[in-house]
């Protein structure tokens, strides 16, 4: 993956984010894409090895489409200014966590993985397995690798106060007030450029995995 390329595309699509522009650059958009389906795959293969429960991925399907959604937006620009990938089983899409990264205009990449945005009754299961189950969480939190890379879980949306049935004192009740269960990395692409990216996000994946299996342990059909 040429990195300086793709950012470089990014930062002029950041700056004439229009039809005419894209259209005119589209011969390096598809190539830089190609790369990126490439990137994506090789991750994947990677992740695979120490990740059983992965279940399959798609490379081309892994792949956010640059293509914004703008029916709902009062943001009319028609393209997104990263590329992006989720790694997840998507037979399972919405419920079981996934791995996640992108680089954008700015050289960031953001990498990390969990479950984001889960569905009302989804996240209540969450919840209700750490209340269940504290000790378990203290356990994932406390994986050497995964609290070095990540410090934990991001508190992005968190409630202000317990949703309702958690009482306000009971252990991890910061947790229990999240909507989302991910960590995530930011590394500044230019100040660090890459020598093997596909190897970096795989150790970045790795170090994530005390969270994945905590998640599915958390999401998975109560048994009876």
């Amino acid at each position: 993956m040429h990195i300086k390329a793709l950012i470089e595309f990014l930062q002029g699509l950041e700056q004439n984010n229009n039809r005419p522009w894209f259209i005119w650059n589209k011969p390096a958009y598809d190539v830089l894409r190609e790369e990126f389906q490439a990137l994506v795959g090789d991750v994947a293969g990677r992740v695979a090895k120490f990740d059983r429960a992965l279940g399959p991925v798609d490379p081309k399907k892994a792949m956010f489409r640059i293509y914004r959604d703008t029916r709902f937006s009062k943001d009319r620009t028609p393209y997104k200014t990263h590329f992006s990938a989720a790694l997840n089983d998507r037979a399972k899409r919405g419920l079981a966590p996934g791995y996640y990264f992108h680089i954008d205009y700015q050289g960031t990449l953001l990498a990390g993985g969990g479950i984001y945005r889960p569905e009302p009754a989804l996240l209540n299961r969450i919840r209700r397995h750490i209340a269940a189950k504290p000790a378990s969480l203290t356990r994932m939190l406390h994986e050497p690798r995964f609290a070095r890379t990540y410090g934990g879980f991001s508190d992005e949306d968190a409630l202000k106060r317990p949703p309702k049935g958690f009482a306000a004192d009971i252990r991890h009740i910061e947790a229990i007030k999240l909507r989302h269960y991910f960590g995530m990395i930011e590394v500044d692409l230019k100040r660090r450029p890459p020598t093997d990216l596909a190897a970096d996000l795989s150790r970045y994946f790795r170090d994530l995995l005390p969270l994945m299996t905590w998640l599915r342990g958390a999401v998975k059909e109560p048994q009876r």
